[in-house]
């Protein structure tokens, strides 16, 4: 159960109250005090602000148990993740100080000048001499937000606020939110390529299907730096990663085993991209209406190019009729779909990915007996498959040998590297995926897209370590 952490100033009569009675009020409605701090102290009266960890079911008993006992007083109630929010997570740090005149004439007015021209003459130097280099825009529109759906840009903010705090401590790469008040492709598509000469990179984030996959390929197409959906591409790469060790736990090869995608969103057909680039022969994409089935015809795009590849089986029926037999199911859609008697009809040695948030596909306590590998999105259970394993890493290695794009060659080197961060000593069935503190997750991801990126053509300079 998801726990907060909320900080409750509280006003105490000490003719009618003891500090043990609040403390036994907070206890007996479900919260833990974890510490205490005396604002104001007084031989009649007392302010104290009380650290509580508190479930989010229990936060309102604990708040209404302190309003209804007599002798104390509620003044405030301070959520610490909400504190944390105050003003925003990021700011705009100059890179040297303006201390006097000097100073200023030459990073603004008139040194300013020459480098402006500079760039007129010649602007690939734009690279070398603007934060164009080290700079990607996390674009939204709101319309998909993790869990929360369709919110819109003001409330988006704070998760690409977070993304963006991610980029920079993970990889030293400058990230700035851009959220878009329209759901318009096209308005959307023009204000990002008006935007686009001041970054170095694109991170569209939290789009709404099918939209998402038009202005991807369209930007993709149009802008000359790389232009990544992280919702579509980092979710795939970090799945064939962990799909790459837990192969190894259970002993199978990629190109034999049999897989069941469940949401064939912008997630999921990235998800059965990637694994047809990486091998699989034995694919079953599924979604609301059931299997899409090979030389099958359908309104979306990516359903049709997906009923095209000879690797997708011709079988038809819904998740439960198509998934016996099946060596891997990986969910991206809703919680709540299987339970542990229809996991017990996939092959033995079975691997599950139930990625549905906060509610997986499937309930882990009841899966975890019946299945030889699991993963989920959760952070509460081993194997968390988590897109900030692959970000920060793509983007670096992007920006480091300034690619004009992501390909899929790039993201599959990526996926393996990932994967690679994880020891033959320590791999296990609790452990196929590495933490995403884990220093060498950027380092090796880095690396590996940029030398996929050389291989194939869309680097525009070599970075030094590759020289």
């Amino acid at each position: 159960m998801a726990h907060t952490s909320i900080i409750l100033r509280v006003e105490l009569n000490h003719e009618q109250v003891t500090f043990g009675d609040v403390a036994a009020v907070i206890s007996q409605a479900g919260g833990d005090i974890t510490s205490i701090d005396v604002i104001r102290p007084g031989k009649d009266s007392s302010v104290r602000d009380i650290t509580v960890d508190v479930t989010e079911a229990a936060e309102s008993q604990v708040v209404e148990a302190l309003k209804e006992r007599t002798g104390i007083k509620l003044i405030n109630v301070s959520d610490r993740t909400f504190l944390v929010h105050l003003g925003g997570k990021i700011g705009v740090q100059p890179s040297m100080p303006i201390k006097n005149r000097d100073d200023l004439s030459r990073v603004y007015t008139p040194g300013v000048a020459r480098v402006c021209t500079a760039i007129h003459e010649n602007p690939r130097k734009a690279y070398s001499l603007t934060i164009k280099r080290n700079t990607v825009a996390v674009v939204t529109d709101g319309t998909a937000v993790l869990g929360l759906g369709d919110i819109g840009p003001h409330a988006a903010a704070p998760v690409m606020e977070g993304k963006a705090m991610l980029f920079k401590q993970l990889a030293g790469v400058d990230a700035f939110p851009i959220c878009l008040d329209t759901k318009d492709t096209e308005e959307i598509i023009r204000t990002v390529k008006a935007i686009s000469p001041i970054f170095g990179g694109i991170n569209l984030e939290d789009i709404g299907s099918p939209r998402c996959f038009e202005i991807e390929t369209r930007l993709s197409e149009e802008l000359d730096i790389p232009v990544f959906h992280d919702d579509q591409h980092g979710t795939a790469v970090v799945v064939v990663a962990g799909l790459l060790n837990a192969l190894k736990v259970v002993g199978k090869r990629i190109e034999t085993v049999r897989i069941v995608v469940n949401g064939i969103g912008a997630a999921g057909v990235s998800i059965c991209k990637m694994l047809l680039a990486a091998g699989v022969t034995r694919l079953v994409p599924v979604d609301r209406d059931g299997a899409i089935v090979n030389g099958g015809t359908y309104p979306y795009p990516m359903w049709q190019w997906l009923a095209e590849q000879p690797q997708v089986e011709g079988v038809s029926g819904s998740l439960k009729e198509v998934l016996p037999g099946a060596d891997v199911f990986i969910g991206v859609s809703r919680g709540g779909l299987l339970n542990a008697e229809d996991l017990q009809t996939m092959a033995p040695d079975r691997i599950v990915f139930a990625m549905a948030n906060p509610k997986p596909e499937v309930d882990p306590e009841q899966a975890l007996p019946h299945v030889r590998v699991l993963g989920t999105g959760r952070s509460d259970y081993p194997n968390q498959i988590n897109n900030v394993l692959c970000f920060p890493g793509i983007f670096r290695g992007a920006l480091d040998c300034r690619a004009r794009r992501i390909n899929e060659p790039m993201k599959l080197a990526a996926a393996r590297a990932i994967a690679s961060v994880v020891t033959e000593k320590e791999l296990n069935e609790q452990y196929i995926i590495p933490s995403i503190f884990n220093e060498q997750v950027v380092t090796k991801v880095r690396h590996a897209v940029i030398e996929a990126a050389i291989l194939t053509g869309v680097a525009r300079r070599i970075p030094p370590d590759f020289r």
